[in-house]
């Protein structure tokens, strides 16, 4: 039997990929946690063969949770499951420590797919991200701006082209706004920009809302 745990801060997606796994013979879910507290909470209380991650979470996102898993030398496989497009956010994930990505558009089915592939310690990729990674091994194509930016900063973009105040992402991101400023004139300074407008055009061009 293959246990999963959930961390997601959205009950209904929660309940959706529950659903979808507790039809299988072979996977039960063990657990379910909306933020990083919550998951350290149920980890310490039972164990699991397959995390499903989702990266945008409040306080520390899914990619924090990556490396603090990975600087506890944890041996827990993580599957993350996400609505950010994989080009923009599968190879981040996987370079940080998870087994696997899925796109929350995708079937259902492939989570169930990947949560078996991960479990076995094998890494799930999506014909799409296979696609990509052969694509950057045979002609590697020139790094895009945004790709230096850290976990943060990229999370502090995307939030701002989603139309969030620095506000409402210091609440989310348990930060206080001197903090979540200082994120957002990096990204500028990183991307030569110079106000959200100007973000918000650059995080559509490039896909990442």
């Amino acid at each position: 039997m293959i246990k999963v745990m959930l961390c997601d801060d959205h009950a209904l997606i929660r309940r959706g990929i529950r659903d979808t796994l507790s039809e299988a013979p072979d996977v039960e879910v063990v657990g379910e946690a909306g933020d990083y507290g919550e998951l350290r909470a149920l980890l310490r209380q039972r164990s699991c063969d397959v995390l499903v991650l989702d990266i945008n979470l409040p306080g520390r996102s899914g990619l924090d949770v990556l490396h603090a898993l990975k600087e506890e030398g944890s041996s827990l496989r993580v599957l993350i499951v996400s609505m950010y497009p994989e080009d923009q956010y599968a190879i981040r994930a996987m370079r940080a420590g998870a087994q696997g990505y899925v796109n929350k558009g995708d079937d259902p089915a492939q989570i169930l797919a990947a949560v078996r592939t991960v479990a076995q310690g094998r890494k799930y990729v999506t014909p799409e991200m296979a696609q990509m990674l052969v694509d950057s091994l045979t002609a590697p194509a020139p790094e895009q701006a945004h790709q230096k930016l850290s976990d943060r900063e990229l999370q502090t973009l995307v939030m701002i082209a989603s139309g969030k105040r620095l506000s409402d992402i210091a609440e989310q991101l348990n930060l206080s706004p001197k903090t979540v400023s200082v994120y957002r004139a990096r990204v500028l300074e990183k991307l030569a920009l110079t106000n959200n407008s100007e973000l918000t055009v650059y995080a559509i061009r490039n896909g990442l809302v």
